[in-house]
Protein backbone atom coordinates (compact mmCIF):
# COMPACT_ATOMS: atom_id res chain seq x y z
CA UNK A 1 0.00 0.00 0.00
CA UNK A 2 1.51 3.45 -1.11
CA UNK A 3 1.76 6.35 1.16
CA UNK A 4 -0.86 9.17 1.16
CA UNK A 5 1.83 11.11 0.89
CA UNK A 6 3.15 9.45 -2.03
CA UNK A 7 1.98 11.26 -5.58
CA UNK A 8 1.54 7.74 -6.85
CA UNK A 9 -1.26 7.17 -4.26
CA UNK A 10 -4.91 7.42 -5.86
CA UNK A 11 -6.48 9.97 -3.73
CA UNK A 12 -2.58 12.58 -3.51
CA UNK A 13 -4.35 15.04 -6.41
CA UNK A 14 -7.57 15.18 -4.46
CA UNK A 15 -6.08 16.01 -0.72
CA UNK A 16 -3.80 18.38 -2.86
CA UNK A 17 -6.89 20.60 -4.10
CA UNK A 18 -8.49 19.94 -0.42
CA UNK A 19 -5.40 21.69 1.46
CA UNK A 20 -5.61 24.70 -1.49
CA UNK A 21 -8.95 24.56 -1.04
CA UNK A 22 -8.68 24.81 2.92
CA UNK A 23 -6.50 27.06 3.59
CA UNK A 24 -8.18 30.54 1.94
CA UNK A 25 -11.48 29.46 3.46
CA UNK A 26 -9.69 29.30 6.74
CA UNK A 27 -7.64 32.53 6.58
CA UNK A 28 -11.25 34.08 5.27
CA UNK A 29 -13.45 32.67 8.24
CA UNK A 30 -10.96 34.39 10.54
CA UNK A 31 -10.76 37.31 8.63
CA UNK A 32 -14.57 37.90 8.71
CA UNK A 33 -14.44 36.44 12.64
CA UNK A 34 -12.14 39.80 13.86
CA UNK A 35 -13.15 42.04 11.00
CA UNK A 36 -13.96 45.63 12.35
CA UNK A 37 -15.26 47.98 10.08
CA UNK A 38 -18.82 47.97 7.26
CA UNK A 39 -20.96 45.43 7.66
CA UNK A 40 -19.32 43.95 10.66
CA UNK A 41 -21.81 42.80 12.54
CA UNK A 42 -23.10 40.40 9.60
CA UNK A 43 -19.36 39.57 9.21
CA UNK A 44 -18.43 38.57 12.34
CA UNK A 45 -22.02 36.77 13.18
CA UNK A 46 -23.29 35.40 10.35
CA UNK A 47 -20.68 35.25 7.51
CA UNK A 48 -17.92 33.37 9.47
CA UNK A 49 -20.92 30.61 10.44
CA UNK A 50 -20.97 29.43 6.39
CA UNK A 51 -17.24 29.42 6.19
CA UNK A 52 -17.26 27.20 9.35
CA UNK A 53 -19.50 24.84 7.50
CA UNK A 54 -17.46 25.09 4.22
CA UNK A 55 -13.91 24.53 6.17
CA UNK A 56 -15.08 21.37 8.16
CA UNK A 57 -16.38 19.51 4.81
CA UNK A 58 -12.99 20.21 3.44
CA UNK A 59 -11.09 19.38 6.40
CA UNK A 60 -12.87 16.10 7.05
CA UNK A 61 -13.00 15.42 3.20
CA UNK A 62 -9.08 15.46 3.52
CA UNK A 63 -9.16 13.20 6.27
CA UNK A 64 -10.87 10.81 4.73
CA UNK A 65 -11.00 11.21 1.03
CA UNK A 66 -13.02 8.48 0.17
CA UNK A 67 -16.11 9.28 2.40
CA UNK A 68 -19.21 10.55 0.07
CA UNK A 69 -19.21 14.23 0.18
CA UNK A 70 -23.03 14.07 1.10
CA UNK A 71 -22.58 11.66 4.03
CA UNK A 72 -19.59 14.55 5.20
CA UNK A 73 -22.04 17.66 4.69
CA UNK A 74 -24.68 16.22 6.36
CA UNK A 75 -22.79 14.90 9.54
CA UNK A 76 -21.57 18.60 9.56
CA UNK A 77 -24.90 20.28 9.86
CA UNK A 78 -25.93 18.09 12.46
CA UNK A 79 -22.95 18.64 14.29
CA UNK A 80 -22.99 22.13 14.30
CA UNK A 81 -26.84 21.70 15.16
CA UNK A 82 -25.84 20.07 17.87
CA UNK A 83 -23.12 22.85 18.95
CA UNK A 84 -25.30 25.56 18.24
CA UNK A 85 -28.55 23.73 20.89
CA UNK A 86 -25.90 23.56 23.13
CA UNK A 87 -25.23 26.96 23.30
CA UNK A 88 -28.45 26.60 25.55
CA UNK A 89 -26.55 25.18 28.06
CA UNK A 90 -24.63 27.20 30.22
CA UNK A 91 -23.01 25.17 32.95
CA UNK A 92 -19.98 26.59 34.45
CA UNK A 93 -17.32 24.40 33.06
CA UNK A 94 -19.03 25.42 29.33
CA UNK A 95 -19.23 29.07 30.40
CA UNK A 96 -15.43 28.91 30.87
CA UNK A 97 -14.37 27.25 27.73
CA UNK A 98 -16.72 29.79 25.96
CA UNK A 99 -14.36 32.29 27.47
CA UNK A 100 -11.51 31.26 25.96
CA UNK A 101 -10.69 32.17 22.02
CA UNK A 102 -10.80 28.70 21.26
CA UNK A 103 -13.98 28.10 23.06
CA UNK A 104 -15.79 30.84 21.58
CA UNK A 105 -14.75 30.05 17.79
CA UNK A 106 -15.43 26.14 18.57
CA UNK A 107 -18.41 26.13 20.93
CA UNK A 108 -19.92 29.34 20.15
CA UNK A 109 -21.51 32.10 22.76
CA UNK A 110 -25.59 32.64 22.31
CA UNK A 111 -27.93 30.63 20.39
CA UNK A 112 -29.21 32.06 17.24
CA UNK A 113 -32.08 30.27 15.11
CA UNK A 114 -30.39 31.94 11.85
CA UNK A 115 -27.42 30.67 12.77
CA UNK A 116 -29.40 27.24 11.11
CA UNK A 117 -29.78 29.04 8.03
CA UNK A 118 -26.07 29.76 7.39
CA UNK A 119 -25.01 26.52 8.36
CA UNK A 120 -27.55 24.96 5.53
CA UNK A 121 -25.98 27.23 3.24
CA UNK A 122 -22.16 26.40 4.27
CA UNK A 123 -23.13 22.85 3.76
CA UNK A 124 -24.87 22.99 1.02
CA UNK A 125 -21.36 25.13 -0.77
CA UNK A 126 -18.97 22.72 1.02
CA UNK A 127 -20.77 19.68 -0.47
CA UNK A 128 -20.88 20.80 -3.91
CA UNK A 129 -17.41 22.34 -3.70
CA UNK A 130 -15.70 18.81 -2.38
CA UNK A 131 -18.28 17.13 -5.08
CA UNK A 132 -17.12 18.92 -7.83
CA UNK A 133 -13.71 18.69 -6.53
CA UNK A 134 -13.69 14.93 -6.17
CA UNK A 135 -15.09 14.50 -10.01
CA UNK A 136 -12.72 16.55 -11.26
CA UNK A 137 -9.21 15.59 -9.92
CA UNK A 138 -10.15 11.92 -9.90
CA UNK A 139 -11.91 11.34 -13.02
CA UNK A 140 -8.47 13.26 -14.62
CA UNK A 141 -6.89 10.12 -12.91
CA UNK A 142 -9.49 7.66 -14.26
CA UNK A 143 -9.83 6.38 -10.26
CA UNK A 144 -12.18 3.13 -10.34
CA UNK A 145 -13.99 3.94 -7.70
CA UNK A 146 -15.05 7.45 -8.91
CA UNK A 147 -18.25 6.52 -11.37
CA UNK A 148 -18.42 8.26 -15.04
CA UNK A 149 -22.25 9.27 -15.98
CA UNK A 150 -21.79 9.44 -19.77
Amino acid sequence: MTSPFDRKHPFFNYRVALLLSIIPIFVLGLTCEFYSGPGQEWLNNYCGDFLYQIFLILLLSFVWPKAEPVWTALGVFIFNSAIEFLQLWKPPFLQAIRATLFGRLFLGYSFVWEDFLFYAIGCMLGFLWVRKLKVKVLRSKKHPSTPRNN
